[in-house]
């Protein structure tokens, strides 16, 4: 009987997230939507527009609140932002889900920890951070770069950034060009440049550096070796 009765609440639950599909689509048929999950709030489901906000949406699909979402923690613990906790999973998810291949990598021979970079080479602080790779290797700390070129795909930093994707040796070319040096423009296609800007536009990215973490946080902007360290848990 315990069995049939958690059948039946997820095939419930399941209902309640197609007809909440549904009627999203049919009244925004232009917007991709996610596939609703129960939150942690009762009568609320949590539905993420593709590159779009998180909606928080009754369960008869006829009102949603755009926006976060604020669980009250115990006394002197403050609040947790619960749709960032969402953005932080699916951030994870979408990173994951990107080849080693298609990424620049400085790693040592065992890394204790991973950081996800996306850069642009005309980026002071990506030259600034791109310093800090002997650094961070040698705390074990791996860096995994992915390109963002701030200008734009028909810009000067996407042809120098897609001239290290393309590079026989990514690293030594991504180098030179982080120190400065001219190093004749060699676009190879198809490359990954372009789905990787993608990629950061839809996991939150709006400059660079921006890191994104193993647990999928997001950190804006240039922090020193030793900071990053603390960050990924490493003392």
């Amino acid at each position: 009987m315990m069995v049939l009765g958690a059948g039946s609440a997820t095939l419930a639950a399941d209902d309640v997230a197609a007809a909440i599909l549904a009627r999203l689509q049919a009244a925004r048929p232009d917007l991709e939507y996610g596939t609703p999950q129960p939150s942690s709030m009762s009568g609320l489901y949590a539905v993420q527009v593709v590159d779009g906000p998180l909606l928080y949406v009754s369960e008869d699909g006829a009102r949603f609140i755009a926006g976060d979402l604020f669980e009250v923690q115990g006394a002197g613990q403050g609040f947790s932002n619960l749709a960032e906790v969402a953005r932080q999973q699916e951030r994870k998810q979408l990173i994951a889900e990107v080849k080693p291949e298609d990424m620049i990598i400085f790693a040592p021979p065992e890394p204790k920890a991973t950081l996800t970079v996306f850069t642009d080479v005309d980026c002071g602080y990506c030259r600034k951070l791109h310093n800090e790779i002997p650094e961070l290797n040698r705390l074990g700390i791996a860096v995994h770069y992915l390109a963002f070129p701030r200008q734009g795909l028909s810009s000067p930093s996407y042809r120098k950034i897609a001239t290290a994707w393309c590079a026989t040796d990514r690293q030594q070319t991504l180098t030179r060009l982080k120190n400065g040096e001219k190093v004749p423009d060699n676009v190879c296609t198809p490359n990954p440049v372009a789905a990787q800007m993608l990629l950061g536009e839809r996991v939150g990215v709006s400059g660079t550096p921006a890191l994104v973490l193993e647990d999928g946080t997001l950190i804006s902007g240039y922090r020193p070796a030793k900071e990053l360290a603390h960050l990924v848990g490493i003392n």
